[in-house]
């Protein structure tokens, strides 16, 4: 048991992995929150759509000279606030209007990656992939501080969220502001998202916001449980894949969603072979 102490300890000396370590539990509880969220709503690719929106406004910020996080929000905001708006004013299907969204942003990022490269090489893995053993002081200070305002939202407006999810047509019939309420979930998504962009990449984001939940929604019938399994769940593999990175020298972002899989396969399995459906 002491090499296994030792294995788990030494590497905390470091600083930086100290700040990985605040950062791992930050994500794993902000995603699996939110996530609980859109797994209600069966709005799961939404995060998706999301973070692949977040290209443009980290090319735009790199030209600019402004910090990344803030253009990535924006970016990522603009998005959300353009799928809620088509969502509301046109006949189409969510599923249509994410697509839509999420096509044209992934584009224009491309097309703007490729004008920067032209002057200047970059390296987009770190953003691609995630990279959470390079996070630094400032990082740390953004994420958990969007983690906090973010929890604080979501403790304040925990009732009119949950009944909005869960049927927005009674949320509406009982003079709740719903569409308020979609558009505050957005802003939200677009937080998590970009406060996790660091830790598993624009690419792996979705399966750190969608598989804690969902494997704690195996697991437990409510949506308050969901939430604290779920970033139970979201913690330990964001820790587990923290370590893997350091010891294997393999990318943090696939290490962490792999150990999510992980515990959803196991969830999954064990549902399945005791005959729960």
């Amino acid at each position: 048991m002491e090499w296994l102490w030792h294995s788990l300890a030494d590497p905390l000396s470091f600083a930086f992995m100290q700040r990985a370590l605040l950062v791992a539990v930050a994500v794993g509880i902000l995603c699996a929150v939110v996530g609980s969220y859109l797994l209600v709503q069966s709005l799961a690719l939404l995060g998706d759509a999301i973070s692949h929106s977040l290209l443009p406004g980290l090319a735009i910020a790199y030209m600019l000279g402004l910090n990344l996080f803030v253009g990535a929000f924006v970016a990522g905001l603009l998005s959300a606030l353009l799928i809620q708006w088509i969502r509301s004013a046109s006949p189409l299907k969510p599923d249509a209007a994410m697509g839509i969204v999420f096509s044209a942003f992934f584009a224009l990022g491309i097309l703007l990656i490729t004008l920067i490269q032209r002057r200047a090489r970059i390296d987009l893995n770190h953003f691609l992939f995630g990279n959470l053993l390079g996070v630094n002081a400032v990082d740390v200070l953004t994420v958990v501080g969007i983690t906090l305002l973010v929890l604080g939202l979501v403790a304040l407006f925990f009732k009119e969220l949950t009944f909005y999810s869960f049927d927005p047509l009674g949320a509406k019939a009982a003079g709740l502001p719903t569409e308020r309420l979609g558009w505050g979930l957005m802003v939200l998504t677009s937080l998590t998202l970009v406060a996790s962009m660091k830790a598993v990449g624009l690419l792996l984001v979705l399966a750190m916001l969608i598989t804690p939940a969902a494997t704690a929604y195996l697991v437990v019938p409510r949506l308050h449980q969901v939430m604290l399994l779920g970033s139970l769940f979201g913690v330990s593999a964001s820790l587990l894949g923290m370590y893997a990175s350091y010891y294997l020298n393999v990318a943090s972002g696939p290490a962490i969603v792999l150990v999510a899989s992980a515990w959803f396969s196991l969830a999954f399995l064990g549902r399945v072979f005791s005959g729960t459906r």
